[in-house]
């Protein structure tokens, strides 16, 4: 607690790894409850529900799966499905085509490959089709508690760099420098804390910094 008291007098003059520490101290207090805001029962369906969540909003993901989730409800019903009814069925998020290829490939994959059961190492995930290191982060912390890395998204891309935790664009590489500064065991709240807060207050094109509990440790307040 000292340490964390006398990280917040230093304002902007302390390192990344203890302004990443105040960062989620404050975003705790700010965002208690942290949940997966894709809605999901068993790991497929998050896994259905990530791919389908690129480019597209995750209230929006959820009103498809709402329908979807009830329309095949376990593994076999996607390895069963008609193609051109399944890409129907998803026609409303953006890329719908794609996302519903691999979906199905997916499910096959997963079927003949895997014993019918989503595997739960990074290495495993991102060799499934439509599956890359965001979605496999998601993955892993939401659906087995498991961490491997930290998803990056657009909200955590555009806080990571607003914040001055990286100077990077591509995801991987923002990836490896908020895992260098953060410790292990907040690598997948990290994500949640920051979507939150990306949503709430620190927005694409308004971000309200008056309303910003990071403001004073913030190196964008002045932009």
């Amino acid at each position: 607690m000292k340490k964390l008291q006398e990280i917040e007098g230093n304002g902007g003059t302390m390192d990344k790894k203890n302004r990443m520490l105040l960062i989620i101290k404050r975003l705790r207090r700010e965002y208690p409850v942290l949940r997966s805001a894709l809605n999901f029962r068993y790991p497929f369906e998050l896994l259905v529900a990530t791919i389908l969540s690129a480019q597209t909003t995750d209230a929006h993901v959820n009103k498809v799966t709402e329908r979807l989730f009830v329309k095949y409800r376990k593994l076999d019903d996607y390895i069963a499905a008609s193609p051109e009814e399944f890409i129907q069925d998803v026609r409303s998020v953006n890329f719908f085509n794609n996302k519903a290829k691999n979906i199905l490939a997916a499910a096959r994959m997963i079927k003949e490959t895997y014993g019918g059961r989503v595997p739960q190492s990074m290495e495993e995930l991102v060799s499934l089709p439509g599956v890359a290191r965001k979605t496999a982060n998601i993955i892993l912390y939401n659906a087995f508690g498991m961490t491997e890395g930290i998803a990056i998204d657009t909200h955590v891309k555009r806080l990571a760099n607003r914040l001055g935790l990286t100077l990077h664009d591509d995801p991987v590489k923002i990836e490896h420098d908020l895992m260098a500064i953060t410790p292990k065991k907040e690598w997948g709240d990290l994500t949640h804390l920051l979507i939150a807060h990306g949503r709430a207050v620190c927005q694409a094109r308004r971000p309200e910094h008056q309303k910003c509990i990071l403001a004073n440790i913030c190196p964008s307040r002045n932009s």
